[in-house]
């Protein structure tokens, strides 16, 4: 019933409603409490039961998410504050990270803080904590479908430094169970620049649960350090939270593909849920999994990246390190789909 109603076309529903947001809708909101206050947000409903929160000042990174009123993502005990509270050097970032569906990592640092030619570089770099400029949402029909689309840019810049800007699109639509992250980076200065990029998504309970399993294709599996080889033949399954888990990191290199995307499901058969994640994986070679079981830090990470968080320094050790230079541009897609009601 649900399936047919989201599949009339335009007319039919435009003479059953007042107005399309009865069945869709995004609304802008300013937050204003606490360490939140000052924060920008767009709430978006497809209709579908999928919700999920945008961001604005934090480089229109997803914060909330739900589907069906499930929960999908960890939120951490930072609650959501502003920029202004960043502490940009050494481990500051973990103060003022708020988990969420997806925060962005870089631009020119990813993972453990380090310092180059000079310059301190804190982990996970800076862009996550940048607001966004010349935001646009946009809700209206478009091929035979109801779209909403938020879209904005972010500035990495410095004198005598970067000039990078992200230029994001986040777009699904009504009915459908999934939303679309395209990003576009561009060189804007006169010199080359390094250039990391880690979309660090963050699941939760109860999404996140002892039987839940990720699936995907065979592929090759690096465990990062020996605590992560500890737990190599175990890297699918998650378990019950655990006093002083020690995190385990894996690097994957998950196979692309017809149309060049690359997949893993994470599987919650108690509650019939299945969460899957797609992206291109020629600008996304490496997935990045974060296993976290601790007791309130319990999360699994599956993070797209075209690094390992390792920080700058480790990557140019590695030759590993990207480089973005005077005008070029780097396009991603990443995507997220949720389906429900999974037999057990």
């Amino acid at each position: 019933m649900k399936q047919n109603y989201f599949q009339k076309d335009e007319r039919y529903l435009r003479e059953r409603v007042g107005s399309m947001e009865q069945l869709a809708d995004l609304r802008h909101c300013v937050l204003d409490d606490g360490s939140e206050r000052g924060n920008r947000i767009v709430e978006v409903n497809n209709g579908s039961g999928l919700r999920f929160t945008i961001n604005l000042e934090r480089a229109l990174d997803l914060v909330d998410a739900s589907f069906q009123g499930i929960p999908l993502a960890w939120k951490s005990c930072n609650g959501l504050p502003s920029p202004q509270f960043s502490e940009p050097t050494g481990i500051g970032w973990l103060r003022n990270w708020s988990g969420g569906l997806l925060t962005t990592c870089g631009l020119r640092n990813v993972g453990a803080p380090c310092e180059v030619d000079g310059e301190a570089f804190g982990l996970h770099g800076r862009v996550s904590n940048i607001p966004a400029y010349e935001v646009c949402c946009h809700k209206g029909w478009k091929n035979g479908r109801y779209t909403l689309q938020v879209s904005g840019k972010v500035r990495q810049a410095s004198v005598f430094g970067e000039k990078l800007e992200l230029q994001r699109k986040i777009s699904t639509c009504m009915g459908e169970n999934s939303v679309v992250v395209e990003d576009t980076v561009i060189n804007r200065g006169f010199a080359v620049s390094p250039l990391m990029l880690l979309y660090h998504i963050n699941l939760g309970y109860p999404l996140l649960g002892e039987n839940t399993i990720l699936t995907t294709d065979e592929h090759q599996i690096t465990p990062r350090d020996e605590v992560a080889v500890a737990g190599l033949k175990e890297w699918m399954r998650c378990g019950m939270p655990q006093p002083g888990f020690a995190e385990q990191v894996f690097y994957h290199e998950l196979p692309a593909d017809p149309d060049g995307m690359a997949n893993i499901i994470a599987t919650n058969p108690d509650i019939g849920l299945a969460f899957q994640l797609e992206y291109r994986q020629r600008e996304l070679p490496y997935l990045v999994q974060w296993k976290q079981l601790g007791q309130g830090e319990y999360v699994l990470g599956l993070e797209p990246a075209n690094c390992f968080p390792e920080g700058q320094q480790a990557m140019r050790d590695r030759q590993l390190l990207r480089e973005i230079a005077p005008g070029e541009s780097v396009s991603t897609c990443v995507k997220i789909s949720i389906n429900k009601n999974l037999e057990n």
